[in-house]
């Protein structure tokens, strides 16, 4: 289990939920295994109330089951919910891609063509964790170009569904192509297509269907049975 810094502005109970949310998320907590409120409250160096409470909130966007009498466990994958997840993500950064598409900041292109930078870097030194960081850095450039912020907060707390699997697809082999496909979408941006910049938005958000079948049989145990 990764630790990480405890931030002067967070609370105990939010420490605990960026904590096993990023795990979760990273895969160091798999999918159907236990945990226990007092493993976590020592590990983390927490009393038992802020963990339980990141628990309570965790199960309640479907990341732990928590089983009277039987303890807390890390919600397998549900591809259901992943693909729910993924429309709803894809319908809104659809919706972004034409406001950009029409107008976006110098300042904005910039921050995208350096965020592109940094992945190109960070997949030479086959670096994965931090590669699907940047991956998550570069739609949420987009959104904060076109000013909606507040949408991709929303966004975000549905997406950890998604992000476990695309870890889990970024551990199984290293994905160039999702560089690419970044590439693609601010070439389109930049020139001010709406059409193709929502196609390939749409290539980039659907391409975890062409691996299904692929992961289900590496990881079995990970997911529910759909």
């Amino acid at each position: 289990m990764v630790i990480l810094q405890k931030e002067r502005s967070e609370n105990s109970r939010s420490y605990a939920v960026r904590v096993l949310l990023y795990n979760i998320i990273h895969l160091e907590l798999q999918p159907g295994t236990a945990v226990s409120e007092n493993e976590l409250s020592t590990t983390l160096s927490l009393s038992r109330t802020p963990v339980r409470e990141a628990l309570i909130e965790l199960n309640r966007i479907g990341l732990v089951e928590i089983l009277p009498q039987r303890g807390s466990y890390i919600s397998k994958i549900d591809y259901n919910i992943v693909e729910e997840s993924r429309f709803l993500r894809l319908v809104t950064e659809n919706a972004i891609l034409k406001l950009l598409c029409d107008k976006i900041a110098d300042a904005d292109m910039d921050a995208l063509d350096y965020n592109i930078k940094k992945q190109q870097r960070s997949l030479e030194q086959k670096d994965r964790e931090t590669f699907l960081e940047l991956d998550n850095e570069f739609h949420e450039l987009l959104f904060r170009a076109a000013d909606k912020m507040w949408s991709y907060h929303i966004i975000k707390e549905q997406m950890v569904h998604f992000d476990r699997l695309r870890s889990l697809s970024t551990k199984s082999k290293q994905h160039d192509y999702v560089l690419k496909d970044h590439e693609d979408i601010l070439y389109a941006i930049r020139r001010h297509d709406s059409e193709m910049a929502e196609m390939l938005m749409t290539r980039h958000l659907t391409r975890h269907l062409s691996e299904k079948k692929e992961l289900l049989t590496m990881y079995p145990d990970y997911f529910t049975n759909n």
